[in-house]
């Protein structure tokens, strides 16, 4: 495919903006202290890559400042038990990154002695550390020339181009173009990229006289801007049905479980669910007791919505719910509870 552009990217009014517009960010060098010789730490910005895949800035300030407090080293990082590192994630979804961080944690601190490879291809070796990830890390912290292409960028470099076609489909050809114009200041300019499409070329809003790319960009020429990237038809979502049960013993204690080793929410806390079928079926109760209906609560995934029915009971014979845990409502803040089951404690009125 061929890209439409009348001017290359002009690296150098890119760097001259976010020298001066530069977002103050806490895993990030400032482009004043890099001059003064201030090195990225290549810890800090994995951890923070990590956390914002599919995340926003905003929603990753607080984990990244409580994980950086709980481990402020790859080393400390690598000796914490996964269990407590599920639980500081909870809440930031997309678990498997959790379990991908520390199993990279450890590959680093054992076979790395702590120090992250400085290459894109080093560090596409490690654990969790795909495409995107191991050339930021690179180029921001090692200068590595390398495009960095994230979805800030996907839709800056749309609409600079007026692409005709959805991003997905011209991947390579953005990429492409983008590499021609990485300058010296490679991780300067990968980070003032990221930050021209989260604040000046947003998905709502583009504020084409602040931009330095304005004078190439085809579509400030246009009417409307937004219209880029041109949206990929949506496949329908597919829904799910289930039903979760919230079991309270004689101290009002609630049943807890940890998911399967693999799969969706692996190694996460639970209460016990029925199966997930595209076809809604009666509860099968794990357990005797005077079960209540509490509704129902929705949750999206990325590829299906699940709606799951809520149950509660207070169940006297507990001899054989032994595969989990009893744990006390007050102390329901400390366990590995993903989003979805955290819903299911609320609507049975445990929150």
């Amino acid at each position: 495919m061929q890209l439409q552009s009348t001017l290359p990217i002009n690296a150098d009014a890119v760097l001259a903006w976010y020298d001066a517009h530069a977002r103050n960010l806490p895993w990030r060098v400032s482009p004043q202290d890099r001059r003064k010789g201030i090195k990225p730490d290549p810890y800090r910005v994995w951890l923070s890559e990590v956390m914002l895949q599919q995340t926003t800035v905003a929603a990753v300030g607080k984990f990244f400042a409580r994980f950086t407090s709980l481990w402020p080293t790859v080393f400390d990082l690598a000796a914490a038990p996964l269990a407590a590192v599920l639980v500081e994630w909870a809440g930031l979804g997309y678990y498997a990154r959790a379990r991908n961080l520390h199993a990279c944690a450890v590959a680093v601190a054992e076979q790395h002695g702590g120090v992250f490879p400085q290459t894109s291809a080093g560090l596409q070796a490690l654990p969790g550390i795909g495409a995107y990830t191991s050339a930021a890390i690179a180029a921001i912290c090692f200068d590595e020339r390398i495009a960095v292409l994230d979805g800030n960028l996907d839709r800056v470099l749309a609409r600079y181009c007026a692409l005709e076609v959805p991003v997905r489909e011209a991947k390579e050809e953005l990429r492409a173009a983008l590499q021609v114009a990485v300058p010296e200041r490679a991780g300067d300019f990968a980070q003032a990229m990221m930050d021209l499409g989260a604040t000046i070329c947003t998905p709502r809003v583009a504020v084409c006289m602040l931009c330095p790319l304005q004078p190439g960009c085809l579509a400030t020429r246009t009417a409307n801007p937004t219209a880029f990237p041109i949206k990929p038809e949506k496949a329908e979502r597919p829904v799910r049905y289930g039903h979760a049960f919230v079991l309270r013993d004689a101290a009002g204690d609630v049943y807890l479980e940890t998911r399967p080793d693999k799969g969706l929410l692996a190694k996460m806390t639970q209460t016990p669910t029925s199966e997930w079928t595209g076809a809604v079926a009666a509860p099968c109760y794990p357990a005797k007791g005077d079960w209540r209906h509490h509704g129902h609560v929705i949750h999206i995934f990325t590829h299906f919505r699940l709606e799951l029915d809520i149950w509660s009971a207070d169940v006297a014979d507990i001899s054989g719910l032994d595969r989990g845990w009893w744990a006390d409502p007050a102390a329901l803040g400390g366990e590995a509870l993903p989003t979805l089951f955290r819903k299911v404690l609320a609507a049975a009125g445990l929150d």
